[in-house]
């Protein structure tokens, strides 16, 4: 097979990009740090006929997206974001489905010296199969190790890498020698473009009951501020309608003002015992209630106490 030369790649490069980004409305833009080839082949099959992943470097990444800018102006948005050793994943499909197929494709890696770590990592309290000649690694590292049964024996937890923390040549060779693969490596969702807007990927995560809370606080904070100044909006006008009542029984209650609202509320306060008499016989009858049901299920129970059918 003829290999093509280095202007017949670019010009196809740039052909496929401009086609993706005119046929899909959507796309992640991607980070692809310490991730294989083999591992990005098998995202690409896993993302088979829901995204398409491209890379490529960023200078002709940019330079394609510039010479889309007539036809579609937002695409200027994606510029300042391709920096490092990104990519983007194109799709047409539901957002937070496939941003958790490029985030569930990860693959374990062992810890390298020279490299930030993603995640704390831990040593527990374990019998480590090794021999006492081994000790002085451990030594290195303080920590509190015995020989049990010719073998060395780590004898509490340990905090051996923080995350985003560099990784000593010490720490790699002893989680080497362990055969321990802290770090798992994959795409990185950074950013999310959809149909000329960027946001975070975490406003993915933003369910029904997160958006309607948020409102529900900011009608509430509406409410108080329009309440507090006398400015009337529709947020704040029925707690002014409730308020107002308030203040209408109050009045009606000090004065011999009258209003069918504020009759049942002058009964009660020139007879508060009428109301007490009133809730008397519906606690009464409940009771009765209570006690007829009690009544029939001891009858019942003495008619089953043990007697047959020819009894």
């Amino acid at each position: 097979m003829v290999r093509e030369d280095k202007g017949t790649w670019k010009a196809n490069y740039f052909t496929k990009i401009v086609q993706l980004m005119n046929e899909f409305p959507k796309c992640f833009i991607v980070g692809a740090d310490n991730v294989g080839s083999k591992q990005m082949q098998q995202i690409r099959i896993s993302l088979r006929g829901e995204g398409v992943v491209l890379m490529g470097k960023n200078t002709m990444m940019r330079k394609a997206i510039r010479g889309q800018l007539e036809n579609n102006p937002n695409l200027e948005k994606l510029l300042p974001y391709i920096k490092g050793n990104v990519g983007f994943v194109f799709t047409k499909g539901d957002l937070i489905q496939v941003r958790d197929k490029i985030l569930d494709n990860k693959v374990a890696a062992p810890a390298r010296a020279g490299a930030f770590a993603p995640v704390d990592v831990k040593l527990p309290a374990q019998n480590t199969g090794l021999g006492p000649e081994k000790t002085s690694f451990f030594q290195a590292l303080s920590i509190p190790t015995k020989i049990s049964r010719g073998t060395i024996e780590i004898l509490n937890e340990v905090h051996i890498i923080k995350k985003d923390e560099k990784v000593g040549a010490s720490e790699a060779t002893l989680l080497n020698m362990l055969k321990i693969s802290p770090f798992s490596y994959g795409l990185k969702v950074f950013h999310v473009y959809d149909s000329g807007s960027i946001f975070e990927p975490s406003v993915l995560d933003i369910t029904d009951d997160d958006i309607a809370k948020i409102f529900g606080e900011g009608i509430a904070n509406i409410a108080s501020v329009c309440l507090e100044i006398g400015y009337p909006t529709v947020a704040s006008v029925p707690h002014s309608l409730i308020n107002g009542f308030k203040n209408l029984l109050a009045l009606a209650a000090e004065t011999d003002i009258e209003f069918k609202e504020a009759e049942q509320m002058k009964a009660y306060l020139a007879d508060p015992s009428a109301f007490a008499v009133a809730a008397a016989p519906v606690e009464e009858t409940k009771a009765e209630a209570k006690e007829e049901k009690k009544e029939e299920s001891e009858s019942e129970s003495d008619d089953d106490m043990g007697f047959g059918l020819f009894d």
